[in-house]
């Protein structure tokens, strides 16, 4: 596998992501009954925030994003998403490492939803994340920072 690295996100990026988005959430929501091309695309485009998204990139190519937004008492984390010929080959969990890292620093605690029956619930657990509340399509859950 190549080089991965984060780069800052600009207003450019926002259509790559909706794209990679809808790629990458597509069998979740059909699972779930809510897949809608347009609107898996257009969710991510009104809530893309440049200044709070960074693009992952592999051996210098676009190959996913992530973002950190402050919420009241918490970080989330959202738009997490990764190729899926990427995905298992360590790239995501050297990305939440990295972030991760930087949230307990400041000592943050760190909040996402996860689609229900979806494969990343286990690597967000990996890293230190447990359930928080479920409704009938999302997963919400909680990481402390670490000392």
């Amino acid at each position: 596998m190549g080089k991965w690295q984060m780069r800052p996100a600009s207003s450019a990026d926002v259509e790559a992501v909706a794209e990679l988005r809808a790629v990458v959430l597509r069998a979740d929501l059909e699972r779930l009954g809510r897949y809608d091309p347009r609107r898996v695309r257009q969710r991510l485009r009104d809530g893309f925030d440049a200044d709070r998204t960074r693009v992952i990139e592999v051996d210098g190519a676009f190959a996913g994003c992530v973002a950190l937004r402050p919420a009241g008492d918490a970080l989330w984390l959202e738009h997490f998403y990764l190729a899926p010929a990427l995905q298992g080959a360590g790239i995501g969990s050297g990305v939440l490492r990295e972030l991760l890292g930087e949230c307990d620093r400041d000592g943050s605690r760190v909040r996402l939803n996860v689609l229900r029956g979806s494969a990343a619930r286990r690597l967000y657990e990996r890293h230190g994340f447990t359930v928080e509340s479920e409704d009938p399509v999302d997963v919400f859950m909680v990481r402390l920072p670490s000392a």
